[in-house]
């Protein structure tokens, strides 16, 4: 405990948001011997919706996940809403979670349906989680959903550069996350029920706006408050809490390294005070809040803390130890790779493969990006 309270006052130490009382507070932490999963489920005691920000395709994140689905529905949430599924297929991926057999091949098909690039094997084991709890209830018992929040995207209609014109061609049934929030409306609120929500982390961003740089504005700032969670907060205050999984965030524009720590490094010594245990912990009116964050997030916005960022935190694991998920070298294959390449996905991001070999080799190049991505993290 001494040690955490030496950490916590070294970096708290000539912050003005900082305190005797934020540090007491903070190695409470140590005290709090709730499991990483009794914290997520500890927040639908208030909330109908949990967005779960996370940094995508990272092996922890998403077993923690797969092996949390027989907890949320005992607890009595009985949705998983994600981001990497088509709205389109909702009926066939029900029928397919409470079919008696479990078919691979046929869920491996509504995500390349989805997303042509996204071979992540621990996506698709969230199915298989699903599918193994429906079987396993008694008759009755109302089964667990997984919830498709997006649409199949036109980007073969794609050509730079964007323009409203470009965008409205392939984002041809409305904005991304527009079109998700009614989504989880139709499917989740106006169920009365409740929902984890599993998405990238600005989508979750609920109470943060994110900054750009305007020209023309005073302070030269301009500020996205138009994320899923954002437009879900506004129409339905008080239902919804956001929850941020342990991720590199962007530096400020121009510095290197490009990707920084979190709370510049104080998450990570705590942490590692406390054995690096999987947890969760409060930042909205919390001491853990109070720590005060120096990244991109932080632009724009005087005296930023944690606790202007997300609700709450979840560790998994340091940085050293987290880990791409796997790639299926096998999700394009002969019998798909034209329409694998006719709608890749953001071809203004990363130039399209032009044959099978490319675009495996890009898929196998992207789990590599992230394990570099991680090894660079100061």
């Amino acid at each position: 405990m001494r040690g955490l309270l030496l950490a916590l006052t070294l970096c708290l130490a000539g912050e003005a948001a900082a305190s005797v009382s934020d540090v007491e507070h903070a190695a409470m932490l140590a005290a709090d011997r709730r499991s990483a999963e009794a914290y997520i489920l500890d927040q639908f005691a208030d909330a109908d919706l949990v967005l779960l920000g996370e940094d995508h395709a990272i092996r922890q994140t998403l077993a923690f996940v797969r092996d949390l689905v027989p907890q949320l529905h005992r607890a009595g949430v009985h949705n998983l809403v994600v981001e990497f599924g088509a709205e389109e297929d909702q009926h066939e991926l029900d029928r397919l979670l409470t079919s008696p057999g479990y078919d691979a091949d046929a869920l491996k098909r509504l995500m390349f349906r989805y997303n042509s690039a996204w071979s992540w094997v621990e996506y698709r084991d969230l199915y298989e989680a699903a599918w193994r709890l429906n079987r396993s209830l008694p008759a009755g018992a109302p089964p667990f959903r997984i919830v498709n929040m997006s649409y199949v995207y036109r980007w073969h209609e794609f050509a730079a550069p964007r323009t409203p014109d470009v965008l409205q061609r392939v984002f041809w049934r409305g904005t991304v996350d527009g079109f998700r929030a009614r989504v989880i409306e139709d499917q989740v609120l106006r169920r009365g029920e409740k929902a984890l929500v599993l998405t990238g982390t600005p989508h979750a961003f609920t109470r943060y706006a994110m900054p750009r740089v305007e020209d023309n504005n005073e302070g030269f700032c301009g500020f996205d408050a138009n994320w899923l969670g954002n437009r879900l907060l506004r129409r339905h205050p008080d239902r919804v809490v956001s929850v941020l999984v342990h991720q590199p965030f962007p530096n400020l524009p121009g510095r290197q390294p490009a990707l920084v720590q979190p709370a510049q490094g104080a998450i990570e010594r705590i942490m590692a005070e406390l054995g690096n245990a999987p947890r969760g912990f409060d930042l909205k009116n919390a001491a853990m809040g109070a720590l005060p964050d120096r990244s991109y997030y932080a632009m724009c916005h005087p005296d930023f803390t944690m606790a202007d960022l997300f609700d709450g935190y979840l560790f998994l694991a340091p940085f050293r130890e987290l880990e791409p998920a796997t790639v299926d070298p096998g999700f394009v294959d002969a019998s798909n790779i034209a329409e694998a390449l006719r709608n890749y996905p953001d071809p203004d991001w990363k130039s399209p493969p032009r044959d099978l070999a490319g675009f495996r080799a890009h898929l196998a190049g992207m789990a590599e990006e992230i394990r570099n991505r991680y090894r660079s993290v100061e």
